[in-house]
């Protein structure tokens, strides 16, 4: 039996699994919500869709709170996804090592910036 180390290298990967796993829970949660409101009662006339009108949502988006909704169902989804690419990549036996996590991470925050901009301009 080997003896437990004392001094682990310290990983980056909890970074990583936490922004997959507020990902992929954002996603799931939000979703199933937006394709039942636009894609079943609006169409059904089951909501008004006045409610869901342009103008009605240009001013939900304009408030922190609207904000705050965009910025994590783009942000949190893309991590994720990229999490899932880096991970697939490695599991088809490509070994991409930090040139793969530059990449798949590198990109993930980059969208994630470019979103918080466009969103406080």
């Amino acid at each position: 039996m080997k003896p437990i180390n004392s001094n682990p290298k310290r990983s980056e990967e909890p970074i990583w699994w936490s922004l997959f796993g507020a990902g992929g829970s954002w996603f799931a949660m939000l979703t199933p919500v937006t394709v039942l409101l636009v894609g079943i009662l609006v169409p059904l006339g089951i909501i008004d869709a006045s409610t869901l009108s342009y103008e009605r949502m240009q001013g939900v988006a304009a408030g922190w709170l609207g904000k705050a909704v965009i910025a994590g169902s783009i942000i949190l989804p893309l991590w994720h996804a990229m999490h899932r690419i880096h991970h697939g990549i490695h599991d088809l036996g490509v070994n991409a090592g930090l040139a793969g996590k530059v990449v798949c991470y590198g990109f993930a925050a980059l969208v994630s910036v470019v979103t918080l901009g466009l969103l406080v301009l």
